[in-house]
């Protein structure tokens, strides 16, 4: 797991294009993606941050931290190698694991 520092430093936000040599990547509801410029192995989860929530998951999950939650959730399923609707019928949103949560730049990151 990257220590914080290198976090932050590892991720870049922009269009798909300027991020086509990440590692991995995150695509954005807006259209951009997050880039991991980090140590290979990594898998990312990203979110904007002030999108409203799903009524139907809001219903089901509530909305504290949610896109936290869900990114973190992701990352899980990622590395598992499930659909995130298998993962959320396992874990719900609370998915273990040790992911890592920021919010940069209006985007809430998740990295495991």
């Amino acid at each position: 797991m990257p220590a914080p520092s290198e976090l932050v430093a590892g991720l870049r936000i922009g269009t798909p294009a300027e991020l086509a040599d990440a590692e991995t990547r995150s695509y954005l509801a807006d259209g951009r993606a997050v880039g991991w410029y980090g140590a290979p192995g990594v898998v990312i989860d990203a979110e904007l941050s002030d999108q409203e929530v799903p009524a139907a998951l809001a219903a089901r999950y509530g909305t504290g931290d949610f896109w936290g939650r869900w990114t973190r959730t992701e990352c899980a399923a990622k590395r598992a190698g499930v659909p995130i609707a298998l993962q959320l019928r396992s874990t719900g949103l609370d998915a273990p694991g040790e992911a890592r949560t920021i919010e940069l730049d209006g985007v809430t990151v998740s990295v495991l």
